[in-house]
């Protein structure tokens, strides 16, 4: 069977999935293997941080993914999408199709399409539902409603929280890197995983942070005391799985405790784990110590403050980061006594809108900086490739070395994912960010005499902090944002090298309609295989400002054949975003740490 094939057949389980009842396959004419899902009621929002729920998620990706051949899958499948829950049927049902071997080459719809209404305000669903209504012979096309005002300085950031596409990568990375993955049932390995995980929330506070100077906001304050009243915020989504709106957050609430975890149980778990950093070990179940040394403590650590299934105690150092987007979602019903829904922390498609994301992420980096600043300083050594030197860099737009943001308009099919009860097209039109295309020019020296292998690194940080000061080498680390990564021979003597921005490491040129994977356009049997997991393309960089904001460009070549853990010439699987992503069931194909080298800090007072 074709890849165009299988897409035919499973497309339409993701279809019209807001239109499904309440209603569930009898239990007598279910498949016995399916008897243990269907818990967690339809009509209710799944959240992958919430273990209960990822625990149902989990089993039923197991049966999906331990269906013997793909005629099989699919009947599980279907007959699944007719018991489970919603989100959670759409959330095991993609994650089995990102890990079967067998579904290899097969692309997931865009989520935006299969939940519209994840992304798409309220308002501006229940206008394109009267206009369907009311010219059902016709094609539709709605605006996009604003979600706030300039009462809210927040609301400056709109564009960027509100990205349809950066909302829609958080979903597809967590469908990659999923909390529970076992190695022991699918055989397939994560590499680094754990770290993957602190670098990639890590990145999206630098972009945030980025944004808010481009906006004259100041850098955000971390989220650091579990007492702490928080911002308010109001999502202007509704769930038409639930019927029910995502909750808004007054002003000055706190976090409060959950039926399954306590506040107190966040701020020991917090404790132990930056005893755990102090201590430079953690501790299994049997009570062994695991040192948190330069090669794996990021790794472990991650996998503890997520937490996912490689924590190594789990009953000890608990689930910080998931438990905290619980919380976060529900302090306005926690005991659950209203039956409202949870607000947008709760979902890994929506939780990109709420400004809390960021401060609660960045108080998660910063406690692995904490165990960053028990590692050394770079040296010299560390940081230098012998012979090779980059003389200059140029970035090549209309002007040199001046890049144009701008907003551009696009539009989003709602038809496929609500059933407004017409054959014609309903879409939205939205504005997002972008920037005119650009390409890097890199000239470099290769004084060894002899042919070199190279990993390019390339990041961009703002120069200036909120009050127009140089940012020292130690603050503007954290600010950094990779813009690429890749592999670069070398000749003896003077190499130019050119890189389209379009080819970037960090992200995902195109995204496949529902229309575009019908036709067949999502790639033939022999192309190298398509993920849906990547930054978007059009936000690679800041917005900066009207005047011109000054950014820093950051080259660095270092030795690829020391970087690379599988040799110098290992083609990659889903090597679309392989540095927010890493490459499907291989080695993350750079052994130097996550960020390299603005992971540690550093000790030098000035660039030069």
């Amino acid at each position: 069977m074709s890849i165009k094939e299988k897409l035919d057949q499973l497309l339409p389980l993701f279809e019209k999935i807001t239109s499904l009842t309440r209603q569930q396959l009898p239990v007598d004419q279910r498949d016995p293997k399916l008897l243990g899902v269907g818990v967690l009621p339809r009509g209710t929002l799944f959240s992958c941080f919430h273990e209960k729920h990822l625990k149902e998620a989990t089993k039923l990706f197991e049966i999906l993914y331990g269906a013997p051949d793909f005629a099989e899958f699919l009947r599980l499948a279907q007959q699944a999408r007719e018991i489970v829950n919603e989100g959670l049927f759409v959330y095991a049902l993609s994650v089995a199709v990102v890990h079967r071997d067998d579904c290899r080459g097969v692309t997931l719809p865009p989520i935006q399409e299969v939940f519209p209404d994840r992304f798409i305000p309220a308002e501006t669903i229940n206008l394109a539902s009267k206009e369907a209504k009311n010219k059902p012979t016709e094609d539709i096309v709605v605006q996009i409603e604003d979600t706030g005002n300039i009462l809210e300085p927040e609301y400056k950031l709109a564009y960027f929280r509100e990205d349809i596409g950066i909302n829609a990568h958080h979903w597809y990375w967590h469908v990659v890197y999923p909390a529970n993955w076992s190695e022991e049932i699918t055989g397939k390995v994560k590499d680094r995983k754990g770290e993957l995980f602190y670098y990639m929330h890590q990145q999206m506070c630098a972009r945030y942070d980025c944004e808010r100077l481009s906006n004259g906001l100041n850098r955000m304050v971390p989220f650091h005391n579990f007492e702490e009243k928080l911002e308010g915020y109001a999502p202007h989504l509704t769930s038409l799985v639930s019927g029910l709106h995502y909750a808004s957050r007054p002003q000055g609430f706190s976090l409060r405790d959950l039926v399954d975890v306590d506040v107190q149980d966040m701020e020991r778990w917090r404790e132990r784990i930056l005893e755990a950093i102090d201590l430079q070990h953690v501790h299994n179940a049997n009570g062994e110590e695991i040192p948190l040394d330069e090669e794996n403590g990021a790794n472990i650590l991650g996998s503890i403050i997520e937490a996912s299934s490689n924590s190594p105690n789990i009953g000890f150092y608990g689930s910080l980061h998931n438990w905290g987007h619980v919380m976060m979602a529900r302090m306005h019903d926690p005991d659950g006594r209203f039956q409202e829904n949870p607000g947008v922390m709760s979902d890994t498609s929506t939780s990109l809108r709420d400004p809390i994301f960021y401060r609660w992420h960045r108080f998660v980096d910063n406690i692995f900086q904490q165990y960053k600043a028990t590692l050394k300083p770079y040296s010299k050594e560390q940081l230098s490739f012998s012979g090779v030197k980059v003389a200059s860099v140029q970035v090549n737009a209309k002007q040199s070395n001046v890049l144009t943001t701008f907003l551009k308009e696009d539009e989003l099919d709602l038809s496929h994912g609500i059933n407004f009860g017409t054959d014609h097209k309903v879409k939205v039109r939205y504005q997002h960010l972008d920037h005119e295309p650009f390409s890097l020019t890199i000239n470099v020296e290769n004084a060894s005499g002899d042919p070199k292998h190279a990993t390019v690194r390339v990041f961009l940080g703002p120069k200036y902090d909120e009050l127009g000061n140089r940012l020292a080498p130690d603050e503007q680390r954290r600010l950094f944002i990779e813009l690429d990564k890749f592999h670069k021979q070398l000749a003896p003597g003077k190499n130019v090298i050119n890189r389209n921005a379009v080819d970037s490491s960090v992200t995902l040129s195109h995204t496949y309609t529902f229309d575009e994977l019908r036709a067949g356009q999502s790639g033939s049997e022999d192309a190298s295989e398509f993920c849906s997991c990547g930054w978007p393309e059009h936000m690679l960089i800041p917005k900066g400002t009207p005047k011109g904001m000054e950014f820093e460009l950051f080259v660095m070549l270092t030795d690829y054949t020391v970087d690379n853990p599988e040799g110098a010439n290992v083609k990659t699987i889903c090597s679309d975003a392989v540095s927010y992503c890493g490459a499907k069931d291989q080695k993350y194909p750079d052994k130097k740490p996550m960020g390299f080298p603005f992971d540690r800090p550093i000790i030098a007072r000035t660039a030069a």
